[in-house]
């Protein structure tokens, strides 16, 4: 059933969905796919484009991977075995960002069709480093992270050590070569002109990918239907505005037009950027409000706060992130001089009124 957002939204495909391994054409040589994942969120949308070639010849482009298990690499096989592909190669795979659900399965494609890897350099390098080890989603200083931000449970906190190969599970291998793609970058594929968008906040420079010739956005993680995008802040940067530049991104999204049709990596297919957009600053702006309102009566901790923008009970999974958005929001409100940060005498960061 749509929220309330997504009711001010247009779903040209309703509420059909590709099964896994199967997909939906949804313009001439874009094919909308979808896979499983073993969260709440419990799916992403990947995209096959057709990308005839001069040179290379008939071909296709994927764009983003899923994670790297069984279930998913098996959805992939049944489709290119379905002959959807039309016995034609991939020629690249072209990932957004270097969430496991987006490049995991990167390393596995690119060697199973020889082809080459495009993405941002930042995310591509973050990728490499944490597939052969944890960046913020696991492990000590992660929990050391999280302590000092008021996370004290001892069963959570040694949950989270415990987690230090998060990553790697999901992202074994990153393949050891790249094509970088950069910043309003104009590239073709199968003759339409596609032009990188970067945006910054979600991940370091994740990538969206505009073709203004069909019409359509593929937004990656950048703009959601019915879920905000997770903005966190994690141990490797703890004094980061990840929100601030989150913001600005979205604002850099205001020359498309408003009949673009939004492909998302999770939800439907949508037309209504501009709203969504709108959407989205009026939910962050609504959360740092209840935030400033909530230390009123004295300063807390991240923790503390949680229950303040989020109102539901939370996993662990779902709390790491939780978290990392939690003090996100209260960074960018430390940060512009709204809050004050001081540690208390266990040790952990209280935001209190400035």
């Amino acid at each position: 059933m749509a929220n309330a957002h997504e009711s001010a939204l247009h779903f040209p495909w309703g509420d059909r969905l590709p099964a896994p391994g199967t997909c939906i054409e949804l313009r001439p040589g874009v094919l909308w796919l979808r896979m499983g994942l073993p969260f709440a969120l419990d799916h992403i949308n990947l995209w096959l484009l057709r990308d005839d070639d001069p040179q290379r010849g008939p071909g296709w482009t994927i764009v983003d991977c899923g994670i790297a298990d069984a279930a998913t690499q098996g959805h992939w096989t049944t489709l290119f075995d379905s002959g959807v592909l039309q016995g034609h190669p991939v020629h690249r795979v072209i990932v957004t960002h270097f969430h496991p659900d987006h490049l995991g399965n990167a390393h596995w494609l690119c060697e199973r069709w020889g082809c080459r890897l495009w993405m941002s350099a930042t995310d591509f390098h973050i990728g490499r480093m944490a597939s052969q080890s944890t960046v913020g989603m696991g492990g000590d200083a992660a929990a050391a992270f999280f302590g000092s931000h008021g996370l004290t449970d001892p069963d959570s906190l040694a949950k989270i050590r415990g987690r230090a190969d998060y990553f790697p599970r999901m992202v074994p291998q990153v393949p050891s070569a790249f094509r970088r793609l950069m910043d309003c970058e104009r590239f073709t594929i199968g003759g339409h002109t596609w032009q990188a968008r970067a945006g910054h906040g979600h991940s370091p420079e994740h990538l969206s990918f505009h073709c203004a010739e069909l019409g359509l956005l593929i937004a990656g993680d950048m703009v959601l239907p019915r879920i905000s995008t997770n903005v966190s802040v994690v141990d490797v940067e703890p004094e980061a505005d990840p929100l601030r530049l989150y913001l600005a991104s979205l604002d850099r999204l205001a020359d498309l037009p408003e009949d673009t049709l939004v492909l998302p990596a999770h939800g439907r297919p949508f037309v209504g950027l501009a709203t969504r957009r709108q959407q989205l600053h009026q939910h962050h702006a609504e959360r740092l409000a209840e935030l400033m309102a909530a230390v009123q009566d004295g300063a807390k901790t991240a923790a503390e706060l949680l229950p303040v923008l989020f109102k539901r009970p939370l996993d662990l999974h779902q709390t790491t992130f939780a978290m990392g958005e939690a003090i996100a929001h209260l960074n960018h409100l430390w940060l512009a001089g709204r809050l004050t940060r001081r540690a208390g005498t266990d040790g952990a960061w209280r935001f209190g009124p400035a």
